[in-house]
């Protein structure tokens, strides 16, 4: 395997892992569950990483998995940007 597409998927998951290490401190320090936006941007680019590992793996339920949950993390960063743009307005 090409050493680069092996580092990326190395360094994709860590993106994707630690998102889920930020929202536990988040919430740790706020004392209830708490979603910050940084969870979302690891989301994104942990996903967009793993889908193109996927791509050139050619594994079409890790393509369909990965391109799923991008949608869904782009759309909350969407409705957070649209409230945040309502509150300014």
């Amino acid at each position: 395997m090409n050493t680069f597409w092996l580092v990326l998927g190395f360094v994709a998951q860590g993106l994707f892992s630690a998102r889920f290490l930020v929202q536990w401190i988040a919430s740790e320090r706020a004392r209830k569950s708490v979603m910050p936006v940084v969870f979302w941007h690891l989301s994104i680019s942990g996903s967009v990483l793993l889908l193109a590992y996927a791509i050139y793996r050619k594994d079409p339920v890790f393509i369909l998995g990965q391109s799923a949950g991008l949608i869904v993390y782009v759309r909350n960063l969407y409705f957070i940007w649209r409230e945040k743009r309502s509150t300014i307005e």
